[in-house]
């Protein structure tokens, strides 16, 4: 799914318990919700209607799953934000990021080396 959803702070929250949860039945989640979030019932099930409407799980005969998985929601969010804050410049982020700070060689050479791993290959 290549989606662009924002989603709310609560969204969020709900998000990762099911995240870490999945796949659950959805009373599971209302208890985890109520006593890791302070949430009632009707808040749990309000926001997990919003998730599933954005695409992110699925609620099917009470049981929650990932239609999303974390790991690519937080790459999507993460690419809109360089592209949203550093018109997409990965070095103009990166710049910002170490605000200053020197790399150990170690960092350094753990960045050269994904460099590497993700650059594009010249077609002459």
């Amino acid at each position: 799914m290549t989606t662009k959803q924002i989603l709310t702070d609560a969204e969020q929250k709900l998000a990762r318990l099911i995240w870490r949860e999945a796949p659950l039945a959805s009373p599971k989640l209302v208890d985890l919700a109520k006593n890791e979030l302070g949430w009632k019932k009707s808040t749990t099930y309000t926001v997990l209607k919003k998730l599933c409407t954005k695409g992110f799980f699925k609620n099917e005969n009470a049981n929650v799953s990932v239609v999303v998985a974390q790991d690519t929601f937080i790459e999507q969010q993460s690419n809109r934000y360089i592209d949203d804050v550093f018109g997409g410049s990965l070095p103009h982020f990166i710049t910002a990021l170490l605000g200053g700070r020197k790399l150990s060689s170690k960092q350094a050479e753990e960045l050269k080396r994904l460099i590497d791993e993700y650059e594009e290959e010249d077609d002459g």
